[in-house]
């Protein structure tokens, strides 16, 4: 047994299979024995990816409390309402903290699965070689040094070391995003000199865990088991991977630090006053506290909760399922999305854009249709060749099976020539395609072809052979070219040379060239022309890109794939790339730089190129430490630990494994980049309610506060009593406040750029907001209240002008409240119906609370006459006009601001 750790995937790589076979000292017919595989177990463990052990579900409860800054100051304000015996508001921030807790705590527990979908990939039984006999046998229980055999339609059970390999293909995409099954073989891998470790893709006599046989069969030895392979670090990754506080979760908690801030300061404040006052300490702390909790807004977890649950639910509606409730509003402040390319920006599915012939020159499918192309001698005879020399099939259901390439011109020629030709021949003998040979070659009997005798004429009653592969295999056999009058000619220099022209032109545009040929003998054969395919972009993609950056949101694409693939798909699809290959830099590059470098340069690199889960974590990483908030798209396992570490993580999820589905934030169910657009735009929107919603709660709080605290300093009855406060702080934090987080979307708010990593929910503007607004209520409010205290005493009729003015005013700001930027005569009265019914409620109450007798004794209110009721409308409405004159200034000033740009540009 080999002592110490395990040589890595990529060692074992480089080694022969019999060095490899005796480090592990193992037998590749006999396989290891009883007493080795118990030793191996003990010492390797079983072949599962292990978790951590999950933690108790009340401890995650009791975090989800305490590490919430603003829940934590809600308890505060709670115990302390208790203390001075206001039962009502400790029971409403009590219930406050229950709902925003639990909410969290369900999804946090969510998120915890996905971990465990990366088990799904691992197989549950295999086929291994011990003490000479092949064995069925759970899959858990293999070691290093087990031989193992696999065939088309298994996945590998572990990483294996191929010791013999038949034709053999392995779907790799879920670990590397490369869209194209690879060829394996058994032979060793000779590394550069410079590299470090080989990439996945070069390792090419490796077989990793949970990786799916495409083609052919192999007999491999067991290299690493469970959490050593390949997908093992995966796990680890995603198990060393915080995900991080979104946004508002970071806002929400500067917010409730803040307001700690300010209601101990109020405290002190009023308590020096009293004392100075002559006041006893008693009831100026007690005073002190009640205004501090008045100032909490309890009610603002509630509505972020509530406009939250509400953005998610419109997200489903538009294919998005967002699994935690802060992700929707995430997707506002980002401005970074790194998209992997293969079944995200990408179909994932090969397909025939060109056909090229020597005769008829290039011909794109797209542009024109295949039955026309049909109708053409040489495109004909290409497909033909293309249907004829293929292994690909259908099932029940119509689905293709096979290759990808082979999938890709079956598809083609059966919609050119409407039947499978195979099933009209009959073939003899076929040559499998295989990496050394680089060519697929099938024979057939002269009278199942109604095409190649024609061509070949004397030679029509000899079995006809067609070929396809790569170019210069093809060619070099060649000596004539199908003509465009349906007979052979001579290839000369000048067609060797177009057709050689052609083929470099499109390989450097990252499409895929396979030429195809027919004849009788292989040294002289007829050159029909070649298919050129790639894994297509999804429609609109590139339209979705360009709003998506119209918006301020960089691209970034991530892939496997080569670096001219890479680029080539980027520029089609609208991702800028620098030249000089700046813009794009290989996972190799990565390898060599630092943490440092890459911070420095990341912000002009827009393409990654064979790139691995590691350069995945590394690109997202260095991307947040510039300040970024970063979006991930991806489908693969290969894609888990980058989507956890992100700020959002989303999983294109029509084909994605359920490991990306259960690593991201958000999984598009139609697999539609351009949902992201919606989501980025109810995101921006959800954040702008969320703060026209803090504006209004504070501006009153402030309002509130300042009222109460000036008929202190100056020695004045208090204009309001604790029932009629009780209900201000009903509509500070009911129907009306929480009406404002259903706001509808803000045609303009795409326009506004993604706001920064850093910003604060309360900006200068807020602040000037919240001040202007709370400065005319308390101006308006005061002047009603010591206008109508002319005889020194505070009557029902005193309280009743005072209250109804300080509610009109709240109604009359929620209005303003909003809009930050547009008028109300702009978004219209009656575009949120849920904020209507809430003011008119309101309105409808403050009518019961003066008018109704029974109300009146509980509020000690009388009734108004009309003229008051007209007053104090004039009066309250102040603050809406207010409102607008900054608005329409602000509006002027924009307006200027743009055509200055517009003039400097010209």
């Amino acid at each position: 047994m080999p002592r110490g750790p395990l040589k890595t995937t990529s060692e074992f790589s480089q080694d022969e299979v019999h060095s490899v076979l005796e480090y592990l000292c193992t037998d590749a017919n006999i396989g290891i024995s009883g007493e080795t595989i118990a030793m191996r177990q003990r010492a390797y463990g079983l072949n599962v990816l292990e978790s951590d052990e999950e933690e108790n579900l009340l401890v995650k409860f009791v975090k989800s409390i305490v590490t919430n800054s603003m829940v934590m100051l809600l308890f505060g304000s709670a115990g302390v309402s208790v203390l001075v015996g206001n039962l009502d508001d400790a029971i409403s921030i009590t219930l406050a903290i229950l709902i925003v807790s639990t909410v969290g705590f369900v999804q946090e527990y969510r998120s915890e699965k996905s971990l465990e979908a990366l088990t799904s990939l691992v197989p549950n039984f295999c086929h291994a070689v011990r003490d000479g006999e092949t064995k069925k046998l759970l899959a858990d229980h293999l070691v290093p040094g087990d031989i193992v055999r696999f065939s088309t339609g298994d996945r590998i059970p572990a990483d294996v070391r191929i010791v013999e390999a038949h034709h053999l293909e392995v779907d790799e995409s879920a670990l590397t995003g490369e869209s194209e099954a690879l060829s394996k073989t058994a032979d060793r891998v000779e590394a550069p000199v410079a590299v470090a470790e080989l990439t996945f893709s070069e390792r090419r006599n490796i077989g990793f865990m949970g990786t799916l046989v495409r083609n052919g069969h192999a007999t491999g030895v067991v290299v690493r088991t469970g959490s050593q392979t390949e997908f093992g670090h995966i796990h680890a990754m995603m198990q060393d991977i915080e995900t991080p506080r979104t946004p508002l979760q970071r806002d929400m908690d500067k917010l409730g630090q803040q307001l700690s801030v300010v209601s101990f300061g109020v405290i002190g404040l009023i308590f020096l006053i009293g004392l100075v006052q002559g006041k006893g300490w008693l009831e100026m702390f007690t005073i002190g506290v009640s205004l501090a909790v008045a100032a909490i807004p309890e009610g603002l977890p509630i509505v972020v909760t509530v406009t939250l649950a509400l953005g998610v639910f419109k997200m489903a509606k538009r294919k998005a399922i967002c699994r935690k409730l802060p992700s929707v509003e995430t997707l506002g402040a980002v401005n970074v999305i790194c998209a992997d390319k293969t079944g995200t920006l990408t179909i994932n599915r090969m397909e025939v854009e060109y056909l090229y012939t020597a005769a008829d020159g290039l011909m794109n499918v797209r542009a024109n249709t295949l039955e026309t192309i049909g109708k053409t001698r040489s495109f004909l005879q290409l497909l033909r060749i293309g249907n004829v020399c293929n292994n690909a099939s259908t099932d029940d259901r119509g689905s293709f099976i096979g290759q990808a390439t082979d999938i890709a011109i079956l598809n083609a020629a059966m919609r050119a020539l409407h039947f499978d030709q195979r099933e009209r021949i009959n073939r003899l003998a076929e040559v499998p395609f295989n990496s050394e040979t680089k060519y697929m070659q099938v024979e057939i009997a002269p009278e199942g072809d109604s095409a190649a005798p024609q061509v070949l004429g004397s030679a029509a009653k000899k079995n006809v052979i067609y070929m396809k592969g790569a170019l210069e295999v093809v060619l070099e056999r060649c000596t004539m070219f199908f003509g465009a009058n349906g007979g052979t000619e001579p290839i000369s220099a000048a067609v060797t040379d177009g057709i050689a022209t052609h083929a470099d032109q499109l390989s450097q545009r990252g499409l895929r060239v396979v030429a195809a040929a027919f004849g009788i003998d292989t040294q002289t054969m007829v050159f029909a022309g070649l298919f050129v395919m790639h894994d297509p972009p999804r429609d609109g993609v590139d339209q979705t890109i360009s709003r998506l950056m119209s918006a301020g949101v960089r691209m970034v694409m991530i892939t496997g794939d080569s670096e001219t693939t890479a680029v080539s798909v980027a520029r089609s699809i609208g991702i800028p790339v620098l030249g000089d290959h700046r813009g794009c830099m290989l996972g190799s590059q990565l390898d060599r730089i630092g943490d440092l470098q890459l911070a420095e340069h990341i912000n002009d690199v827009s393409v990654f190129a064979r790139a691995t889960p590691k350069h995945k974590v590394r690109i997202v990483r260095a991307l947040q430490q510039a300040g970024d908030v970063v979006a991930m798209t991806g489908d693969g396992v290969n894609d888990a630990p980058a989507l956890r570490l992100a700020d959002i993580g989303i999983s294109m999820g029509e084909n994605a494994t359920d490991v990306s589905k259960e690593a991201a934030d958000v999984v598009l169910v139609n697999d539609d980049l351009s949902t992201i657009l919606s989501a980025i735009e109810e995101g921006k929107n959800i954040f702008g309610n969320i703060r026209n919603f803090v504006t209004f709660q504070l501006s009153t709080s402030v309002a509130a506060l300042t009222l109460v605290a000036l008929s202190t300093m100056l020695g004045l009855p208090q204009p309001l009593n604790a029932m009629q406060v009780l209900w201000i702080n009903i509509l500070m934090d009911g129907p009306p406040a929480q009406s404002l987080g259903v706001e509808p979307v803000d045609p303009e708010v795409m326009k506004q750029p993604p706001r920064p990593k850093n910003a604060n929910i309360i900006t200068r503007r807020l602040v000037t907001r919240v001040l202007v607004a709370a400065a005319l209520i308390v101006a308006g409010t005061m002047a009603i209240y010591v206008s109508e205290m002319q005889d020194g005493e505070v009557t029902a009729r005193d309280t009743s002008m005072t209250f109804t003015t300080f509610v009109c005013f709240d109604m009359f700001n929620a209005l303003t409240c909003r809009s930050v930027r547009r008028s109300v005569f702009d978004f219209g009265l009656f575009s949120n119906t849920a904020f209507n019914f809430a003011v008119a409620g309101s309105l409808l109450g403050q009518l019961g609370v003066i008018y109704l007798p029974f109300l009146q004794r509980v509020f000690q209110t009388e009734a108004l006459g009309f003229v008051d009721i007209l007053k104090i409308l004039v009066l309250s409405s102040s603050v809406l006009w207010v409102d607008e004159a900054f608005k329409w200034w602000e509006a002027k000033k924009r307006r200027e601001t743009t055509e200055d740009i517009q003039m400097s540009s010209v």
